[in-house]
């Protein structure tokens, strides 16, 4: 069998999946797999995407997972490995960004790698070691209200510095303008001064090409998936459509949205202004508890049963940040979140048993619980849908049956993304 070029661990599964598409779209042929498989890889690809729910767990955990990723992608014969995080650099002040990429540094005995979120595609730019979003800085992105991940200051070195044993520098945009020699003559610079970790400028595609080559013989990268896009050129793979291939979509649709951003608010508004079925799940219906969860579950499934065809309907959480406050203020901000994702799993299962093949999940810690819940093991990806996010096709444990799934960031897509991602569907 084939070896493993680039093994890629992902903090979660909607982010595992917009690396994926950007592998696919370079040309690998991708495998994403839910969780660290416990048996030796039996396809013929290019890449493996593990994807991880690690984003916001303890850091410990979320190094000891990420170790293991590792440890069994390097069994696949996997000769560099890209850590890859949320474009907006998701992160506490503990972690997990910097304990996860101290550990991985130290397991494949490397002193040095970079990081960059950046990700142009969906207005991802990184200058002079600031992290924009479209046209405003990270804090004034709408970020600065993430339930679980705030993110209150755009400068990169600041951010990870707390988290990490290394030193932190910058690979700024006068050197990443000048392309692949000059990067590599600035690395080397910082290495004699001590530098473990070195944010990097690129505030574009072309940014993002130059940066790859001088990333050839590096152990691990870390990264948003925007660096995705250059780096198979190192293992001489061009982009061909073949690689985004899966069997044709059928079957009912459905979407789900646990998503409170503000990109998923507009795809939710422009759903339902367009006379889409829709049905709310009110986070504070949640006071009870688990017995809440069964009953709020149960009624979604009633509500959806007879309108289930090939119009798709959505079942959503998704509310206004101080909805969401209010909420979090009487459950707490873990159970709230952990509530509402149970919620929407159980309601994703009896979805499928109903015979959705086809089922958007908005929201990264949303798509975890759901695919957790549907028991699938491995994600073939397909074509891309919206910049980071790409339909892909999976085996459901209970039946055997395998459905096409799009897990979107809550951050990505157009507005109209739910109205328009099952047209791009069929032709998949």
């Amino acid at each position: 069998m084939k070896q493993v070029l680039l093994g890629c661990i992902a903090d979660d599964f909607t982010g595992a999946t917009d690396l994926a598409n950007n592998l696919v779209r370079a040309g690998m042929r991708v495998l994403q797999t839910i969780g660290v498989p416990e048996k030796p890889l039996d396809a013929e690809v290019d890449a493996v995407v593990v994807s991880l729910k690690s984003r916001t767990i303890p850091p410990a955990e979320a190094v000891a997972q990420s170790l293991n990723a590792c440890a069994w992608l390097r069994a696949q014969g996997a000769g560099q490995i890209y850590f890859k995080y949320c474009s907006t650099f998701d992160s506490t002040e503990q972690g997990n960004i910097g304990p996860v990429i101290d550990a991985l540094m130290e397991a494949l005995k490397t002193d040095f790698t970079i990081a960059t979120p950046a990700f142009p595609d969906v207005g991802r730019t990184v200058f002079k070691g600031h992290l924009f979003v479209g046209d405003v800085l990270l804090d004034e992105s709408g970020m600065q209200n993430h339930p679980l991940t705030p993110m209150r200051d755009p400068n990169l070195l600041r951010v990870l510095t707390p988290q990490t044993q290394q030193r932190v520098g910058l690979i700024d945009y006068a050197v990443v303008s000048r392309g692949a020699d000059a990067i590599r003559a600035r690395i080397a610079e910082l290495r004699q001064q001590g530098i473990g970790i070195a944010i990097v400028d690129a505030i574009s595609n072309e940014d993002l090409f130059r940066l790859a080559p001088a990333l050839a013989d590096m152990p691990l990268v870390t990264a948003g998936s925007g660096l995705a896009l250059g780096l198979p050129s190192n293992f001489s793979i061009q982009p061909n459509p073949r690689a985004a291939a899966l069997v044709p979509a059928s079957g009912k649709r459905a979407i789900l949205s646990g998503s409170c951003s503000r990109a998923t608010n507009a795809q939710v508004a422009d759903f339902v202004s367009k006379g889409g079925a829709h049905f709310v799940i009110d986070p504070l219906s949640l006071v009870k508890g688990v017995d809440a969860v069964e009953l709020l579950a149960q009624q979604a499934l009633a509500w959806a049963g007879s309108r289930l065809g090939e119009q798709p309907l959505l079942i959503y959480s998704t509310v206004a940040p101080e909805a969401l406050q209010a909420a979090q203020s009487r459950l707490g901000v873990e159970q709230a979140g952990a509530l509402i994702e149970a919620t929407l799993a159980k309601i994703a299962l009896g979805l499928v048993q109903e015979g959705v093949g086809q089922l958007i999940v908005a929201g990264g810690e949303t798509s975890g619980a759901v695919v957790q819940a549907l028991g699938m093991t491995q994600l073939h990806i397909g074509a891309q849908i919206d910049p980071g996010v790409p339909w892909c096709a999976g085996y459901v444990r209970s039946s055997g049956r395998q459905i096409h799934v799009a897990l979107k960031s809550g951050n990505f897509g157009r507005t109209e993304f739910f109205t328009t991602a099952f047209e791009q569907g069929r032709s998949t």
